[in-house]
């Protein structure tokens, strides 16, 4: 291999020159070129952006893929080039659980066809959950990945120049300092020696000889003060650029929101519709032996739903009111038949659609305004509502109570 022995040369001066000047401002020894305060203002404003493009990308990878294994994994088939292979969600391993278990059961048994009903909205919590996923993962981390990996390095390779042409700089500071000085030195020569020929020719000779090296001293501060300039407004528009940025992830992070806001939004309607078919199939709920069993034919429906039921870990439609007087309990049931209270009612405002599973329910549509009121021993999940002449009971998580 050939080396251009003055090349290597001249970079291990220049490298020594510049560790010796960093040194020397680390000690005190040395002056150091200051930045103006508009330029550190830009410098602390990337740092802090780079810090929490970091945390945030960090923690949001943690939201979306909690197992540190998979993330692992997800990391080396991206550094490798390779695609990801696709991984079942929970949501989706439950469902299919759920439908092993229930063809053992029986699917015609209240339990399998209970499993059978929740493996469904599981499957579709699990893919909602991957289209999620997959979502956030191109609207708001591939932006942040794209600003560490690409703007914030560029700044970080500039910075460092910038931080070599400064050195250059104050070195080339220190050594016009030190050849003017000497320059000086040679130049007062003691008065005494001046009446000797031989001391004069010395001097004109010495002033000379530094005064070339001042001319050269301040030559090279020319070049180092133009590079390092010229370095600074480079840095400095790369600096100014992260406003950009901050722009260019406010826009992802809304999107961000309205992937997550759909992505519950469907999770809770599939919920609400699972809760809706299990509240129809009152047998699934009683768990024992005679729960397949014809309800008394003197029971009305009504009557039957407002019974007690057994504790089973379910979520019925219907809200129970066991323990209330039946007259209470037929009056919360049948909410057509009763009275508001002299005081005690409110104005609510319907957040979203909700369409009534009985008659004993009233349908709501988004953004109307209805009167609401609890009546004693009302399950706290539902209120009664008013709308003009129609009358139902409605769920509180869809209306926001006004004062």
């Amino acid at each position: 291999m050939d080396f251009n022995v003055k090349k290597l040369a001249s970079d291990a001066g220049v490298f020594f020159s510049r560790a010796m000047q960093f040194t020397e401002e680390k000690l005190g020894q040395a002056e150091r070129t200051e930045l103006d305060a508009h330029f550190e203002n830009l410098l602390a404003r990337a740092d802090c952006t780079k810090t929490w493009t970091e945390k945030i990308l960090r923690q949001t990878e943690v939201l979306l893929q909690p197992n540190p294994s998979a993330r692992v994994e997800e990391f080396l088939y991206e550094k490798l080039d390779r695609k990801v292979p696709s991984r079942v969600t929970n949501g989706e391993l439950l469902a299919q659980y759920m439908a092993e278990a229930a063809n053992d059961f029986g699917p015609g048994t209240p339990y399998g066809k209970t499993l059978i009903k929740v493996g469904e909205t599981q499957r579709l919590l699990g893919a909602a959950e991957r289209d999620f996923i997959h979502t956030a993962s191109i609207t708001f981390l591939t932006p942040l990945r794209n600003f560490l990996e690409g703007d914030w390095r560029t700044i970080s390779k500039e910075r460092r120049i910038l931080q070599n042409r400064r050195l250059d700089l104050d070195a080339c500071k220190a050594r016009l300092r030190k050849a003017k000085a000497a320059e000086a030195k040679a130049t007062a020569v003691p008065d005494f020696q001046q009446t000797r020929p031989r001391n004069f020719v010395l001097s004109a000779s010495a002033s000379a000889l530094w005064n070339d090296e001042v001319e050269k001293a301040e030559q090279e501060l020319r070049l180092a003060q133009t590079e390092f300039d010229r370095q600074a407004e480079v840095t400095r528009l790369l600096l100014e650029g992260i406003s950009s940025t901050h722009v260019n992830h406010l826009r992802c992070l809304h999107e961000f929101v309205e992937a997550q806001s759909s992505y519950y939004a469907q999770c809770y309607q599939s919920m609400l519709q699972l809760q809706q078919q299990l509240g129809r199939f009152s047998g699934t709920f009683l768990g024992n032996a005679d729960s397949t069993s014809p309800l008394p034919a003197t029971a009305s429906p009504p009557a039957a739903a407002a019974g007690p039921l057994p504790a089973v870990p379910t979520i019925p439609v219907v809200p129970t009111l066991a323990g209330v007087p039946s007259t209470v309990a037929e009056s919360v049931l049948n909410p057509s038949e009763v009275q508001p209270p002299a005081s005690g009612t409110r104005k609510a405002r319907v957040l979203y659609d909700y369409e009534a599973a009985d008659s004993s329910e009233l349908a709501l549509l988004a953004d109307e305004l209805i009167t609401v009121y609890s009546l004693p021993g009302m399950d706290p999940d539902w209120l009664i509502g008013e709308r003009g002449n129609q009358k139902g009971k409605v769920p509180v998580t869809y209306l926001e109570l006004l004062s």
